[in-house]
């Protein structure tokens, strides 16, 4: 059987490390070693572990941003309940798999202060989402799709917000799973969503 190329093993393992004991703990000799490389390996492709950290973000989960340029591009053909669920099911689903990493940052300061001036740097940030939905919210309002009273940025809050929420709180459940599908979920906050905004 055929080896991924190093760079890929190294975005994986880093992957399944951050996720299971959280970017703080993560070193990049331990992502190194899954990856079955060297450390030196390892910083041929990465200056850091916040930039390996901005490689799995934008290589290895869902991506919404992606999803939302498309919709500020061209906001028509489906309705924007549809188009609304459709981001919902995506941010809960990058929610779910970020939380567990993230969470340790916020234990680390001088780790969560690196990694806010690489999100910077990068051009990215937790408020990017809420820009971008609040801008097709926008392009839905100068359609005369959704109320002209609409905010777009509280509407956008709440639908993101709503998708965070559900990734923090059910993780302290016995379970650690919603009540309900990542489907289900997203096809009600965005028809509750829309009742406030259509």
């Amino acid at each position: 059987m055929e080896q991924k190329p190093t760079r890929v093993r190294i975005v994986d393992a880093a992957r399944d490390l951050m996720r299971t004991v959280g970017l703080a703990r993560t070193t990049t000799k331990e992502i190194a070693k899954a990856a079955g490389c060297s450390e030196a390996a390892l910083y041929k492709y990465f200056t850091s572990k916040e930039e390996l950290f901005l490689a799995v973000l934008n290589e290895r989960l869902p991506q919404l941003g992606g999803l939302l340029g498309t919709l500020v591009a061209d906001p028509g053909g489906r309705t924007v309940e549809a188009n609304l669920t459709e981001v919902a099911r995506q941010a809960a689903l990058f929610y779910e798999q970020t939380f567990p990493v993230v969470a340790s940052l916020y234990a680390e300061p001088q780790l969560k202060q690196r990694h806010e001036e690489a999100m910077r740097t990068y051009g990215m940030g937790p408020h990017k989402p809420i820009e971008g939905l609040a801008a097709y919210l926008r392009a839905e309002q100068r359609h005369g799709r959704i109320a002209a009273h609409a905010d777009p940025v509280a509407a956008a809050s709440l639908l993101l917000g709503a998708c965070a929420q559900r990734a923090f709180a059910w993780e302290m459940t016995p379970d650690r799973r919603p009540p309900d599908s990542v489907d289900d979920f997203a096809r009600s906050v965005a028809r509750t969503l829309m009742a406030g905004i259509g």
